[in-house]
């Protein structure tokens, strides 16, 4: 089973590179525009978007979101995300380590991310089906004691499960094993999907557990039942994951869904981000953080350099759109003029 695990871990990491497998949900991010400031009155160089994370300071409200990967791609890929994160002073969330938790072994798991990533939040992370057969508290305590991490990630991933092989496909009871976690873990819980999106009323419940911070990870980005697709033994095992390419509610729709159930809850917006004007809009639209996955993840692979460089670009779009609305300040960012006509009524 640990090899399995292993290969399909890989296969992912390979499949994501190579294939085209976005799914056909868009963010819902290119319905928000921005006013233009043709006067903005402020300097590019003084914009400030710093802010608070799990205690920390950083340069910008921006996670390397968790990327999957087995034991061959771990460690290169943690060490360059864990260098990047503390280059720019941004977070960052380890993949999925089951396998490390699993096997008792590091498999690019282990405390010289810290080293590596200095003062900047780390998060663990495993997936919640793991949950239904594992000592919850003693496995969040090892993930989080493996990395030193600042918080917990709990994916969840129903949907890719029940169209993989071999999947996690018993799910009953899982929120109040979830629960139970909040109330145990040492570190505060984080939960998230993989890219079909949480919505307000399963945040409600997931916040009334314990959970403070949910990541939306909505639809708009890579589509795991695609990636699933593209692994099938046959043509039955295809046609059952490939129909659900469209599957998922849009990023931007879980965000203001989230939001509006969860008005006091750290919202992380991931799923389809791939610039900083992406990132800008979804801070516009409510989002505390944002996630980055797939666009940073062919950079992650070919080392820190190119991640660092990756990312740079990133925030100086996003340095570019806060110049272009006069918001020298991430909080004046928050209120930055939308043009009308949209959708958001008063969220102008």
């Amino acid at each position: 089973m640990g090899s399995s695990i292993e290969q399909r871990k890989s296969e992912h990491v390979a499949i994501v590179l190579g294939s085209d497998v976005a799914g056909r949900v868009k963010t819902g991010f290119e319905h928000v525009r921005f006013a233009h400031v043709a006067l903005p009155e402020i300097a590019l160089a003084d914009i400030d978007l710093t802010s608070t994370f799990l205690g920390h300071s950083l340069r910008a409200p921006m996670l390397i979101s968790s990327m999957t990967g087995g034991p061959a791609h771990a460690a290169s890929v943690n060490r360059a995300i864990a260098m990047a994160a503390g280059h720019h002073r941004i977070a960052f969330g380890v993949g999925s380590q089951r396998i490390a938790l699993e096997q008792g072994a590091g498999h690019g798991f282990d405390r010289s991310l810290r080293d590596l990533a200095g003062d900047v939040p780390i998060l663990a992370n495993f997936g919640a089906g793991q949950l239904m057969a594992w000592d919850g508290a003693d496995m969040a305590r090892r993930a989080i004691d493996m990395i030193d991490a600042d918080a917990l990630i709990v994916h969840l991933n129903p949907l890719q499960e029940a169209v993989q092989r071999g999947g996690d496909t018993d799910w009953r009871g899982l929120l109040g094993k979830i629960e139970q976690l909040a109330r145990s873990s040492p570190r505060p819980l984080v939960v998230k999907e993989v890219g079909f999106g949480i919505s307000g009323r399963i945040a409600r419940r997931l916040s009334d557990a314990g959970v403070t911070i949910i990541d939306v990870a909505g639809a708009g980005g890579t589509n795991w039942a695609s990636v699933e697709a593209e692994r099938a033994d046959n043509a039955a095992e295809r046609e059952v994951a490939a129909v659900f390419s469209s599957w998922g509610v849009p990023t931007l729709d879980c965000l203001l869904d989230v939001r509006a159930h969860c008005p006091h809850s750290t919202i992380i917006a991931s799923g389809g981000l791939i610039d900083g004007l992406d990132c800008a809009r979804a801070v516009r639209m409510g989002a505390d953080l944002v996630g980055v996955a797939a666009g940073v993840l062919k950079a992650a692979t070919e080392g820190p350099e190119a991640l660092i460089s990756r990312l740079d670009v990133i925030i100086r779009q996003w340095h570019v759109v806060a110049f272009a609305t006069g918001s020298g300040t991430l909080q004046d960012l928050r209120s930055a003029e939308l043009l009308p006509p949209h959708r958001f009524g008063a969220q102008t």
